[in-house]
């Protein structure tokens, strides 16, 4: 599976559930009658970023993963948000920047050196970066995300994280 396969498609899916979850969340909280943007302060321990936090990381790791495997700096976003219409609209703009990186710009840059700007001063392959380091940070914030939307109540289950699946006839 190329760089490419193994990135923009998984991001691209991913927040896509993450913006379902929300769905679900936002008619848990008309049906218990309150504000779904309350739980976006909500977290599964002290220590830990709330909900909020949660889904503007796994839209960093998206768009930064993406932007470093194609060799571009990634867009900024102030993270601002506060209301559930506030945080789609954040993961819809890292779907629209997703929707802007070329096939041709990842594909055949497998080696390509990648900086972080937590470790100065060493770099890491391309293909390294993203299986050791971007996937992992995106999926680890989707769970947490996740979590917290299952703690407070919301229906979500196995089949919301994992999303649709590419089946064909056997």
């Amino acid at each position: 599976m190329s760089l490419y396969d193994s990135s923009i498609p998984q991001y691209t899916k991913m927040l896509r559930n993450l913006a379902s979850w929300l769905d679900k969340a936002e008619a848990h909280a008309t049906a218990k009658n309150f504000d779904a943007s309350s739980l976006l302060g909500a977290r599964l321990a002290p220590d830990q970023f709330p909900l909020v936090r949660q889904i503007q990381s796994a839209c960093d790791a998206a768009k930064s993963g993406a932007a470093n495997l194609a060799g571009l700096p990634p867009p900024k976003h102030p993270d601002t948000e506060q209301t559930i219409a506030e945080i789609r609209t954040r993961i819809g703009t890292v779907l629209d920047y997703l929707g802007t990186i070329d096939r041709a710009s990842i594909d055949g840059n497998e080696k390509r050196p990648v900086t972080l700007s937590f470790l100065p001063g060493q770099v890491i392959e391309a293909t390294d970066y993203l299986h050791e380091m971007s996937l992992p940070n995106f999926y680890f914030h989707l769970a947490t995300a996740y979590s917290i939307l299952r703690h407070n109540g919301v229906d979500v289950g196995k089949r919301d994280f994992i999303g649709g699946l590419k089946l064909r006839p056997a």
